[in-house]
């Protein structure tokens, strides 16, 4: 999109071109223009012609030959006052849509209106500015990227309102009557611009009632293009903090630009103009760049409203850092399901008047992913008890239908913290309900050595439960059965072994006495044996002492001489 400017009025000199200027080559030059490192030998003639600003600093020198000039601050610099030379020689040149902007701010700086010279450079800047640059949304979006290097000239004279203007229009009309695919392209041209522009065209578009998903798909298109490697979806792995490898202002004005993007969101219809993931994207980009409280908030109270949407690896990416290595902020997770909690006790009471007692399908499926997010981060070795039970206990209790989720995210924070106490271990039990598990975790629980004690008790009552119930199958009710047995022999062992170590101190402080001994000759003890320990202790396992009744012919489904067999062998 460009146009040859052509002076008319002036026959074309035979010019020259060098990096400094452009001169006639029989007339000497008279005048040296300096713009900033570039100079320019030129004719006053020539210049004075069309430009009253150089009239002015000829006629008002008070040197009486002046053969030098400072045009430093035009707009445009260097390449733009070359094209400007040209038009004041007659040299044809090209106006585009990338440097009609500079080209007009230079021609009013100058002041090479029409009411100093008719047919002048302003005048036809801004006829190609009106009949060819602003005639598309494209050729606006160009002339207003152009401006971000001519503020606040491009701002007083118009020239950045009346791009945006015609943009907004323009994209207005393509989200509503689209005339090309994909229905959004205009969104990727317009994340070129700069986020001051990029704020006038959205408050813009806003007055003019643009559809709230409309606004939504271009802060998404241009958020990605800002951040394309901070916004990239499901990935916690091989992207560094932008810290590492920028300069503080350089972070400072990322973070400024996730503010401000934050504050364009539409208010109306939360729920539905951003994707979630987007949204995770967004957060864990502000969490990274260390953004004011109240983005990350607003960006938070958006994903608690689609919680229900959400997937395992969002919630992960917002934990991590970008490396994926460490584990380093659960506070946002915590606040987006505290928000979700209660946006669904809210619309529970104002629906039917209270807190009704079974949750909704969207609470069910937060609990699902909650469960499942434990369990991806339970292996972090940097994971806290607290900070794992807080988060499991956000959900209230009757979400979840059976526990077996929040189970296996507990059995895997045991195994990867092996050296917590029995104590700790039924902390992190605490916030599971052993009742609600199902058949399958229940008996693989009772077999599980890391949790502790009272919860395998409490499965084990539970089976019984549902033996004498009648509700259990056959095959259920054997491997309870033999889980029970087990257990049984578990406990007989722990026993056996006490008794087995008290028996070695006991003989570990004979043996200190007789060492002290002052006898020449020491009277020879008994030493106790092994066998004869583990007789008087088996004798106390003994059912039938002290006269207890036949039992024998009561089937309690356990084979009590192959449990014998079995803790003679483990003794």
């Amino acid at each position: 999109m460009a146009t040859q400017v052509k002076n008319t009025e002036r026959p074309s000199l035979e010019t020259k071109r060098t990096g400094q200027g452009i001169f006639p080559n029989h007339i000497p030059s008279d005048i040296l223009v300096q713009v900033g490192e570039a100079k320019f030998p030129l004719h006053k003639l020539m210049l004075v012609a069309k430009s009253n600003h150089i009239r002015n600093l000829v006629v008002e020198s008070e040197v009486p030959d002046l053969g030098r000039i400072d045009l430093s601050d035009i707009p445009g610099g260097a390449e733009i006052f070359e094209k400007v030379a040209r038009f004041c020689y007659g040299v044809n040149f090209e106006i585009t849509v990338n440097n009609v902007a500079a080209l007009h701010c230079a021609a009013e700086y100058l002041q090479m209106t029409d009411d100093y010279c008719h047919g002048n450079l302003a005048s036809r800047t801004y006829g190609f500015l009106a009949e060819v640059a602003l005639k598309s949304f494209s050729g606006a979006i160009n002339v207003l990227k152009s401006c971000e290097n001519l503020l606040p000239v491009s701002q007083q004279l118009n020239i950045v309102n009346q791009c945006v203007e015609v943009a907004s229009a323009k994209a207005c009309d393509e989200a509503n009557f689209p005339s090309r695919s994909p229905p959004n392209w205009w969104t990727e041209e317009l994340s070129i611009v700069d986020i001051t522009f990029f704020q006038k065209f959205i408050d813009s578009m806003k007055s003019r009632s643009a559809k709230a998903f409309t606004i939504a798909d271009a802060i998404t298109t241009y958020a990605k293009r800002s951040f394309p490697d901070l916004m990239r979806e499901h990935s916690i792995n091989g992207i560094k903090f932008p810290g590492s490898n920028h300069s503080s202002t350089s972070i400072i004005n990322q973070r400024e630009l996730v503010e401000s993007i934050v504050a364009l969101f539409p208010v109306e219809n939360q729920q539905v103009v951003f994707s979630i993931s987007f949204l995770c994207c967004l957060l864990r980009t502000a969490i990274f760049l260390e953004t004011n409280d109240n983005c990350k908030k607003q960006i938070e109270n958006r994903i608690s409203v689609i919680l229900d949407q959400v997937t395992v690896d969002d919630l992960v990416a917002l934990s991590y850092t970008f490396d994926g290595e460490r584990l380093c902020d659960m506070e946002s997770v915590r606040r987006i399901v505290t928000g979700f909690v209660e946006k669904e006790k809210i619309v529970k009471v104002f629906n039917y008047g209270e807190f009704k007692t079974t949750p909704s399908p969207a609470m069910f499926r937060v609990a699902k992913t909650v469960d499942a997010y434990l369990a991806a981060i339970a292996r972090t070795a940097e994971l806290s008890i607290s900070k794992f039970n807080g988060i499991a206990n956000l959900m209230p209790k009757n979400a979840r239908q059976v526990d077996d989720h929040l189970y296996r995210a507990i059995d895997r924070y045991l195994h990867a913290h092996p050296n917590l106490d029995e104590i700790e271990r039924e902390k992190v039990c605490s916030s599971m309900d052993p009742l609600k598990l199902s058949i399958e975790a229940r008996v693989h629980s009772s077999q599980n050595k890391r949790l502790p004690l009272q919860i395998v008790l409490h499965t084990l009552y539970y089976d019984q439960l549902e033996i004498r119930s009648g509700q259990s199958t056959p095959i259920a009710q054997s491997m309870r059965l033999q889980v029970q047995s087990d257990v049984l022999l578990a406990k007989e062992n722990e026993k056996l072994r006490s008794e087995l170590f008290k028996m070695k101190m006991y003989i570990s402080d004979m043996q200190k006495n007789q060492v002290g001994a002052t006898s020449s000759k020491p009277k020879k003890m008994k030493k106790p044996t092994l066998f004869l320990s583990v007789s008087k202790t088996l004798g106390k396992l003994n059912p039938f002492k002290n006269g207890s009744k036949d039992t024998s012919n009561i089937d309690d489904g356990i084979n009590h001489k192959q449990l014998r067999k079995r803790r003679f062998s483990i003794s």
